[in-house]
């Protein structure tokens, strides 16, 4: 069972660009990121769970929760709703908490935390270890898309159409992989990019909870809503206006992963 999850794993990250969540750039740079601050201890347990097969960190790992949605045998298929977590428009923080922990069915949020456990437990058998560290590592790279905390009546973007430079598509797709593919980088030329961040400003991204986290990008995806109308046609002013959000989600998707690994792994 182990090997085979390796194997589907390596198959993953070879397999070309394809429309995902964050998309596999996205999701690389993410896991990429917090490889490059690992504390030494969990880096190390990080790279047994993996069997050796950290050649490229965590990034290999990174996509193979969307992969999986097109298994035939459809044993994942409780999975699909681990990736999401929708909210009404412009909610203030409390209306957003009461909503967070109403929501006690398997979302973004209950797995998240689920995951974290199961990779405390120290008695947890290897299988399970790769398989909450995989789907961990993809759902903090989840939760920084915007649109992944977004809102329900339009499935987070996807039934909203735009123009991507004179091409259809939808609001969801433009944040999960056009954006970033738009910047023309690898995943490790990205990662090198954003990866400059200061001890204090690592710090400050790292402090806060995963519900803070989880306001944040929902707070960003009011202001892409906003910013974006259904049809719009979308091209470098929409790239200028929203770069920035982009790199910022990015890299602080990759340091909170790491801070969340570094202390599940501390013991």
């Amino acid at each position: 069972m182990r090997k085979k999850i390796l194997m589907a794993l390596i198959v993953a990250f070879l397999l070309p660009l394809a429309s995902f969540a964050w998309g596999p750039n996205g999701h690389r740079i993410v896991a990429e990121i917090a490889w490059l601050h690992l504390t030494p201890k969990a880096r190390k347990a990080i790279s047994k769970i993996l069997e050796g097969q950290s050649m490229q960190g965590m990034a290999m790992i990174a996509n193979w929760p969307d992969f999986i949605k097109s298994d035939t045998t459809h044993q994942y298929d409780h999975t699909n709703s681990w990736h999401y977590l929708d909210f009404p428009a412009a909610i203030d923080r409390a209306k957003f908490d009461q909503l967070l922990h109403a929501a006690t069915g398997e979302n973004l949020y209950t797995e998240t935390q689920a995951m974290i456990k199961d990779l405390k437990n120290r008695g947890l058998s290897e299988d399970k270890k790769l398989f909450a560290l995989t789907f961990l590592v993809h759902m903090i790279g989840d939760m920084h898309q915007p649109l992944h905390v977004g809102r329900d009546e339009d499935l987070g973007g996807n039934k909203i159409n735009v123009m991507w430079f004179d091409k259809p598509s939808n609001l969801h797709r433009v944040w999960d992989e056009q954006l970033i593919d738009f910047q023309q980088l690898s995943y490790t030329e990205y990662t090198n990019a954003l990866n400059v961040a200061t001890a204090a400003q690592i710090k400050t991204i790292q402090s806060g909870s995963i519900a803070d986290w989880m306001y944040e990008s929902h707070l960003l995806a009011d202001k892409v809503y906003a910013y974006t109308t259904p049809d719009a046609k979308l091209s470098y002013r929409y790239n200028y206006v929203f770069v920035k959000d982009l790199n910022q989600q990015l890299l602080k998707g990759g340091l909170r992963l790491a801070a969340i690994l570094n202390e599940a792994f501390s013991s």
